[in-house]
C-alpha cells in the first residue's frame, strides 16, 4: 500500500510538470489536453473614425473638405454626453470662423495655458446646432439617457457639429421640442440661445415683467430677430420690427405690430415719430448705436443690447492683453456715458445652455415659436454623411435653403 501510494503521488507530480498542462481526471479514467495559451473572447471591433466637414486651415470655401477619417469624439469628462448627428445648420459664425474670425479668443479658450502648438486646432470642425440622440452619457449625467431626442447649440471653442457624432457637455444639451423634427430643430438652438441671451441673460426681460412694454428689434429679419419677435409677442410686448421690404410679410406673421422698411427713407426720422421704447435689440450694429439710444425712454430704466460687438475682433487685431484692455475700455465709456443720460447700454453673446433651450422647448411645443422663419431666411440645414448632395445637388431644394438627406437615412 505504501508503494502504491508513492508511485501514485510520482506519477501526479510528473503529470503536473508537463508544459501541456494536462489535467488529469482518474474518474473518467481519461486525461483532458487543455492548451497553454488562454484563449480571449473579444467583441467585433468598433470603428474609431467617422465623416466629418472640415477645415486644415483659415480661407475662403476651397479649404472646407469632406472626409470619412476624422476620430470619432470620445468622454473626456463625467458630465458630457456624446450625441448621433441626425440634422446640423449652418450659421453666419460659422462663415466667419472658416475665415478666422475670433481665432485668437477661441485658441485661448481651447488652451488656456499655451501648451499646444499654433494650429493645433486643425483639423477643425465647423457647424453650432445639432439635433440628435444621444448615444453615451458620462457618469455623472442623470438627466439623459442612450436613445433621447435632444437639441444643443455647441460653443465656437469647441469642435462643430457637421460630422457623424458629436461631444457636448451635458449642461449644453435639452430633450428636443416633440414638435419639431431633427431637421426643423437643427435651425434653432444657435439663434435661439443668442436672442435668449440678449433678451433675458442682458435685457432682464421675461414672461412675468414683459407685458406692455415697447420693443424695437433692429434687422428684425434674421434668425436671431425672427426669434426674438416671437419670444416677445409670447410675453405680450409691443414690438416694432426694422427690416427690408421683401421680408415684411414674414415678421407681420410672426406678430410684428409695427414694421418699418430701412429702405423706404430715413429709419431713425420714421422711428422718431413713434412712442419711445423701452427695450432695443440691434443686430445691426455699426452707425445705428449712434441715434438708437435716444429712441428709449429716459431715466425708467430702459436698456439697449447690440449683439455686433468688436470683442473678438479687437483680439484678433491687437493680441489678447490689448484686445481685452480695448474692449473693457470701449464697452466702459460707452456704458457710463449712457448711464448719466438715463439709459442702459449693454453687449450680449450667444451663450450655450441647455436649461435656456429647456424653456424654448415649451415655448416651441406650445406653438409660440416656429422653427419654420429660420429655415425660410435661408438656414442650410444639412446632412454631414453626404457630400454629394452638396455638391451635385441631386437631393437640394436650394431655395428653401435646406439640404435633405433623407434618402440616404441620415435626416
Amino acid at each position: 500500500m505504501q508503494f502504491n501510494h508513492v508511485f501514485t503521488m510520482e506519477f501526479l507530480n510528473c503529470v503536473l510538470r508537463r508544459k501541456a498542462c494536462t489535467t488529469v481526471c482518474f474518474w473518467r479514467n481519461q486525461a483532458i489536453q487543455k492548451p497553454s495559451v488562454r484563449r480571449i473572447s473579444t467583441t467585433s471591433p468598433r470603428n474609431t473614425v467617422m465623416p466629418a466637414w472640415v477645415i486644415d486651415k483659415y480661407g475662403k470655401n476651397e479649404v472646407l473638405r469632406f472626409t470619412r477619417d476624422m476620430m470619432l469624439p470620445i468622454i473626456h469628462y463625467p458630465n458630457e454626453v456624446i450625441i448621433k448627428v441626425h440634422a446640423a445648420s449652418v450659421n453666419p459664425i460659422d462663415v466667419n470662423m472658416r475665415s478666422g474670425y475670433g481665432a485668437t479668443a477661441l485658441n485661448m479658450k481651447r488652451d488656456p495655458l499655451h501648451i499646444k502648438t499654433r494650429g493645433d486646432e486643425f483639423p477643425l470642425t465647423l457647424g453650432r446646432d445639432v439635433s440628435g440622440v444621444v448615444m453615451e452619457c458620462g457618469l455623472d449625467v442623470t438627466y439623459f439617457k442612450p436613445g433621447d431626442e435632444v437639441w444643443a447649440a455647441v460653443p465656437p471653442w469647441k469642435q462643430g457639429t457637421l460630422s457623424e457624432f458629436v461631444v457636448v457637455s451635458g449642461n449644453e444639451v435639452s430633450h428636443k421640442p416633440r414638435s419639431l423634427t431633427h431637421t426643423q430643430a437643427a435651425s434653432l438652438p444657435y439663434v435661439a440661445l443668442t436672442a435668449w441671451s440678449a433678451i433675458n441673460k442682458v435685457g432682464g426681460l421675461n414672461d412675468k415683467n414683459c407685458a406692455g412694454k415697447r420693443v424695437l428689434i433692429l434687422g428684425a429679419s434674421g434668425g436671431v430677430g425672427t426669434f426674438a419677435i416671437q419670444v416677445m409677442k409670447a410675453w405680450d410686448a409691443h414690438v416694432t420690427a426694422v427690416c427690408s421690404q421683401d421680408a415684411s410679410e414674414l415678421v407681420k406673421k410672426l406678430g410684428a405690430d409695427d414694421v418699418i422698411d430701412y429702405k423706404s427713407g430715413n429709419v431713425e426720422e420714421q422711428l422718431k415719430s413713434l412712442k419711445p421704447f423701452d427695450f432695443i435689440l440691434d443686430n445691426v450694429g455699426g452707425a445705428t448705436e449712434t441715434w438708437a439710444l435716444n429712441l428709449l425712454k429716459k431715466w425708467s430704466g430702459a436698456t439697449y443690447v447690440t449683439l455686433v460687438t468688436p470683442f473678438l475682433l479687437n483680439m484678433d487685431r491687437l493680441g489678447i492683453a490689448d484686445g481685452m484692455l480695448q474692449t473693457g475700455v470701449t464697452v466702459g465709456s460707452k456704458t457710463l456715458k449712457h448711464f448719466w443720460q438715463g439709459v442702459h447700454y449693454r453687449w450680449a453673446f450667444f451663450m450655450a445652455s441647455g436649461a435656456y433651450l429647456d424653456d424654448i422647448a415649451q415655448l416651441v411645443d406650445k406653438g409660440k415659436v416656429s422653427a419654420a422663419c429660420c429655415i425660410a431666411r435661408g438656414f442650410l440645414v444639412m446632412s454631414v454623411t453626404c457630400p454629394a448632395s452638396l455638391v451635385s445637388g441631386d437631393s437640394a431644394e436650394v431655395g428653401s435653403g435646406i439640404i435633405h438627406a433623407a434618402s440616404h437615412g441620415q435626416i
